[in-house]
């Protein structure tokens, strides 16, 4: 049985799932870190003052629905799914560049080869 699980945690699916985990997850540090210090600041600081707020978080509806954290993740998700989008598409274009080169030619198959020598060699 411990075979068998090694054989299972080691198959190339699984090694790549979790690093695409841990990619993920620090790549969701990093979108948020951009909402939260650079996007909030920038762009929303003007709404927050008016509604005189410090943080996107403080928005809230009867003191405890916090809709300002859901505000927050909607922006974080479309960010997130909008750099997915753009790198699948990289990828897929890359993909199209690889795959509209001409393959290289087989090799001649010996056999082939030895005729085609026998050939020349009849007509000198």
């Amino acid at each position: 049985m411990l075979k068998e699980f090694k054989a299972f945690a080691m198959r190339g699916n699984v090694i790549d799932l979790a690093v695409g985990v841990v990619i993920g997850a620090a790549f969701g540090k990093i979108v948020s870190s951009l909402i939260d210090h650079v996007i909030t600041p920038l762009l929303l600081k003007p709404a927050l003052e008016a509604a005189q707020l410090s943080k996107l978080e403080d928005l809230t509806v009867f003191g405890s629905v916090k809709y300002g954290l859901f505000i927050s993740s909607v922006i974080d998700f479309i960010i997130i799914a909008f750099v997915l989008f753009l790198i699948i598409k990289g990828m897929n274009a890359a993909q199209k560049k690889e795959d509209a080169k001409p393959a290289p030619p087989a090799p001649t198959p010996p056999d082939i080869q030895l005729l085609t020598e026998i050939r020349d060699l009849l007509k000198k």
